[in-house]
């Protein structure tokens, strides 16, 4: 059988999945055939020719990314800063934005010994673990309310702790709940959350709409319903100093920004921009003295 370029099978892939609508085409096209291949997308290039087993398989797994199941479910896991976490069916899928949160986190106690961090909403664990595995010092606290994507963070922290990382402390508990983690009240140095914030009603992709748990994007009317919460459990949680960092929606630069500032003992609070120059996380750090 003859064999072909790969180069070849890839852009053929990515005009199936162009055609299906899907956003990035190209790169969804690479990843599923360095996943096929077993290799990482960067050593495409050194793999000219491939086996016609190897094309089958790649466009079998291009046919089912072009029915818009998540590229995530199909390789079975998301990358966040310098970790992977396993997702799947029943659990939001992490999204490259949320590296940047997650970039302004680790800087944001890089000056503090064994910070203490809590997130919230952490579905399959992405920050927690994240932040864990860049700061072996840290107390990380993760909270999540659906038991199926709790299953999916205990999934996750088990495979890090094995590889090495500081095990973080995972709770069962509902962002909204005003007695949530009292014992933390003053003693937390860093809370970060990526919650549902989509207003429903809002037109997503398939992707989205059908494969992540509605509870994990929509989020009432306006989208700010547990964001609100969130924002009074940072001013109840941090210490003078700590600092709180919230992801949104792109139409949410103004409202959550106000949300931080309505609090008299949140100050420095600023909005941040996506790669695509968006609206996308807020943050504020907690008065000190």
């Amino acid at each position: 059988m003859d064999r072909q370029p790969l180069r070849l099978a890839i852009s053929e892939a990515a005009t199936i999945l162009a055609d299906a609508g899907v956003d990035s085409p190209r790169v969804d096209a690479e990843l599923l055939a360095a996943h096929v291949l077993g290799v990482e997308r960067g050593r495409l290039p050194l793999i000219p020719l491939v086996d016609p087993p190897v094309v089958d398989r790649l466009h079998e797994l291009v046919r089912v990314r072009a029915s818009r199941i998540p590229l995530q479910h199909i390789v079975g896991w998301a990358p966040m800063g310098l970790i992977t976490v396993e997702v799947g069916p029943g659990v939001f899928v992490p999204r490259p934005e949320t590296e940047l949160l997650m970039e302004w986190a680790l800087k944001a106690v890089a000056a503090v010994p064994a910070p203490v961090v809590v997130d919230l909403c952490t579905g399959t664990g992405a920050l927690a673990l994240s932040i864990a595995a860049a700061r072996p010092d840290a107390v990380v606290h993760a909270v999540e309310l659906d038991p199926q994507a709790l299953a999916w963070t205990r999934r996750n922290a088990d495979a890090r702790a094995a590889a090495g990382d500081t095990p973080i402390r995972l709770h069962h508990g509902d962002a909204t709940d005003p007695a949530l983690l009292s014992d933390l009240d003053g003693a937390v140095d860093l809370v970060v959350c990526n919650p549902p914030y989509v207003p429903e009603g809002t037109p997503v992709q398939p992707e989205v709409g059908v494969h992540d748990p509605h509870h994990a994007v929509f989020s009432g009317a306006d989208g700010l319903d547990v964001i609100r919460h969130v924002v009074s459990a940072s001013a109840r949680w941090l210490r003078p100093g700590g600092s709180v960092g919230i992801e949104h929606d792109d139409t949410q630069g103004e409202s959550v920004p106000a949300l931080l500032s309505a609090r008299r003992v949140l100050t420095d609070v600023a909005d941040h921009a996506d790669l695509a120059g968006r609206p996308r996380f807020a943050t504020a750090r907690r008065v000190s003295g």
